[in-house]
């Protein structure tokens, strides 16, 4: 039997109750606020970028370290100072070592330092003796060293530098730089774009900020939420920057689009409060099913079992839920608080279709002309619209994932400095360095006898560089081995040497391979054999949840191949951009990169959430038409004109929110921007308003076809609102 749908009378009901108690419902919102805020601050955040994925060969081998080398794999932070002789001296003049031993006693009178070890005992000089490094080694793991213990580090470069000595820190180990919120100006930005762009939808200053507060007052309930998990488990920075991205995106969003459906009712003649009701009967629902599908894509994040990633999901997917209860639930109290101040006066003269297009201000004549284009030339368009995007795509198919090193930052930021430093003074591949764990295959074998002949094997190695240090063990069963390649981390031969050390036969020796070069490696591949069965289960979870929506089998094959075209063409285009170099400065970018290990998987889920959004804003408008009129094409232009200007409005909303983190300084922050500014751009404006109606007209009635049977056993969710209108009527009666 068909179910009996009860979403939307709930959510009409729920809208009722909020219109009757929204001083209530407000007075609520604010004192979770303020118990979440004074929560969060207690506890404070304890974000962490830790990127490790257990059960990887770099982690396995991580472990065998602190299992087997104890005084290596636990051993105590280790910070390199890196330093650099005046012009026309080198480090060994005396006046140069003598400032690097004041430096040096300086460092090791700091509160938690153990040893300090300078270039001369070390004898890690370049070639010209101008450039090398002090090691300042802590009492601390690296996981527990702390951000202001560098910067008290730092406070004592003053000595050297005052005699002209170029001083850096470094550390491949730890997090020695400031990865806080960013400067929030651009983000500010987005969000003025955003309340200027409300303003023009619905003509109303009071109503443009309506939807941005009650989002922004969501995204802090769910980033001081984010905050409190983090004090429990692994939380990265990057997942913070994720949620912020997405939940004041589709909150802003979900409030636009009820606030939209209020207008619209309202000016059909019912009083505020039912109008209201209406609106979150009908286009509630949307939002829940939106935000579900939504939810779905970033808790799906979880299925490749990579913790980092999964906590970026579980994040993301706590300020979208958090954004869904605030719009019908926040919403509907705000609008009734405000009443006739956001409702101007209607005309009766004009028909109801007409009053309803004077309240969508953005629309109005422009999408009702193009409403007319796409009817009269629908192959036209959507031919040119498929062209385009496969077009765009194709530079996917030589994407060299990687995760960004420090020499993507900007110069003369400290990231950088050190960085190029380091570059100049021993060659790129010291930025690669790889931990070799040499085991003895044999029972009761040994490795201690073997090492000279092991390493003149590895220097043999086409893209060996250098060795730089051999710690044996004392039972001799294993040694720790260090080496530099010949390239940099994101190198494909640097790849290809990390394989070919794990995959050599030595003569009873296996090496396992570790450090954060071959961890990254490991992360790139282990995402690449993820990302199918990722996006396989996110595609039929949506599929399903369309078809039971609309009651059709065309209409979610077409959102989901739709979407396939759109992410395929951001993918390519970050690649052209980011990897490739074409107009990488223009977006901010500093140097060429490979495209971020986590994107596609990040983006697979976010994009598809956020297409959904749009799908389900524009078509369920026009099932809603063609559930009353039959006219299949009439449908789509209704869908076109009283939706498209809220698919619009919420797109531009979306680009102004996530171009504001291209111009942030951290690189995954940009990238992850730009990504999803243009995987917004191509899927609401190319695929959403240009190709969906354009294959929607040529389908024709056909494209909400169902099967009688598979209609029988489905659940009706009653997307048209025929439950919610009933309510109404029953109500005046």
């Amino acid at each position: 039997m068909r179910g009996v749908n009860i979403v939307a009378k709930l959510l009409y009901k729920l809208g009722l109750f909020s219109t009757r108690h929204p001083k209530s419902i407000i007075a609520g919102l604010l004192a979770i606020l303020i118990a979440v805020g004074v929560m969060a601050g207690v506890l404070g955040p304890q974000l962490k970028d830790d990127m490790t994925i257990p059960g990887t060969p770099a982690q396995d081998t991580i472990d065998m370290l602190k299992e087997e080398f104890p005084e290596v794999g636990d051993a105590g932070a280790q910070m390199q100072i890196i330093v650099k002789a005046p012009e026309g001296k080198t480090l060994v003049d005396e006046d140069v070592k003598t400032s690097l031993a004041s430096l040096a006693e300086e460092v090791a009178a700091i509160d938690g330092v153990e040893t300090v070890v300078t270039p001369d005992m070390l004898q890690n000089y370049n070639e010209e003796q101008t450039i090398g490094f002090l090691m300042a080694i802590y009492d601390v793991t690296s996981s527990e060293f702390k951000l202001s213990q560098a910067d008290e580090l730092r406070e004592t470069f003053a000595i050297t530098e005052d005699a002209g000595i170029q001083t850096e820190l470094y550390s491949s180990e730890t997090e020695i730089y400031n990865q806080g919120p960013s400067d929030m100006s651009s983000e500010v930005i987005g969000v003025i774009v955003a309340v200027v762009i409300l303003f023009f939808t619905f003509g109303s200053l009071l109503l443009a900020g309506m939807p941005v507060i009650t989002a922004i007052i969501g995204l802090i309930i769910g980033l001081c939420g984010v905050m409190i998990i983090s004090n429990y488990a692994t939380v990265a920075f990057v997942a913070i920057t994720l949620a912020a991205m997405l939940g004041i995106a589709v909150g802003i969003d979900y409030g636009l689009f009820i606030i939209s459906r209020f207008r619209q009712e309202f000016a059909k003649g019912y009083s505020i409060q039912q109008s209201i009701a209406i609106a979150n009967g009908t286009a509630g629902t949307a939002v829940v099913f939106a935000g579900i599908t939504v939810i779905i894509a970033l808790l799906a994040l979880a299925v490749p079992q990579i913790p980092f990633l999964t906590m970026m999901g579980i994040s993301a997917a706590l300020t979208v839920f958090i954004a869904i209860l605030i719009a019908v639930i926040v919403t509907p109290a705000v609008l009734m608080l405000f009443g006739e101040k956001i409702t101007p006066a209607v005309d009766r003269k004009k028909t109801i279709a007409e009053r309803v297009t004077d309240r969508v201000k953005f629309s109005g004549k422009l999408l009702q002309g193009w409403a007319k284009v796409l009817n009269k030339i629908p192959v036209l368009i959507a031919t040119t619209t498929i062209a385009f995007l496969a077009i765009t795509a194709i530079p996917i198919f030589h994407m060299e994932l990687g995760l960004p090193d420090d020499g993507v930052y900007e110069e003369g930021t400290p990231q950088r400095d050190a960085y190029d430093l380091l570059k100049e003074g021993y060659g790129e591949g010291v930025h690669a360095s790889l931990v070799v764990v040499a085991e003895a295959t044999e029972k009761d074998g040994e490795v201690l006898s073997k090492l000279d002949q092991l390493q003149a094997d590895i220097l043999a190695m086409d893209q060996v560089d250098v060795i730089t240090n051999v710690i044996p063990k004392e039972s001799g069963e294993m040694a720790v081995l260090t080496l530099n390649p010949m390239n940099g981390p994101s190198d494909e031969k640097t790849i290809e040497l990390v394989h070919e050390l794990r995959d050599t036969k030595f003569d009873g020796v296996k090496l396992n391979v570790t450090g954060n070069t071959a961890m990254y490696i490991d992360i790139s591949e282990r995402l690449s054999e993820a990302l199918p069965v990722f996006a396989s289960i996110i595609v039929v979870l949506a599929f399903i949840i369309f078809m039971v929506a609309f009651r059709s089998i065309l209409v979610p094959l077409k959102a989901v191949l739709g979407f396939v075209l759109s992410l395929g063409a951001t993918l390519g285009f970050v690649t052209w951009v980011v990897q490739d170099g074409n107009f990488y400065e223009l977006f901010g970018f500093v140097t060429t990169s490979p495209v971020l290990s986590f994107l596609p998987i990040i983006a697979t889920g976010i994009l598809f959430g956020l297409a959904m959004d749009y799908e389900v804003f524009l078509v369920s408008r026009m099932r809603e038409e063609f559930a009353h009129s039959g006219n299949a094409r009439k449908a789509v232009m209704a869908g076109v004109r009283d939706s498209g200007g809220v698919v619009v409005a919420a797109a531009l909303i979306m680009v102004a929110v996530f171009g504001g983190f291209m111009f942030s300084t951290d690189p995954m922050t940009k990238i992850i921007g730009l990504t999803l500014t243009f995987g917004v751009i191509f899927d609401a404006f190319v695929v959403r308003m240009m190709m969906v109606p354009a294959v929607m007209m040529l389908l024709g009635k056909s494209a909400w076809y169902m099967p009688k049977w598979l209609d029988r056993i489905l659940p009706n969710v009653d997307m048209e609102g025929e439950a919610v209108l009933k309510m109404v009527e029953k109500e005046k009666k």
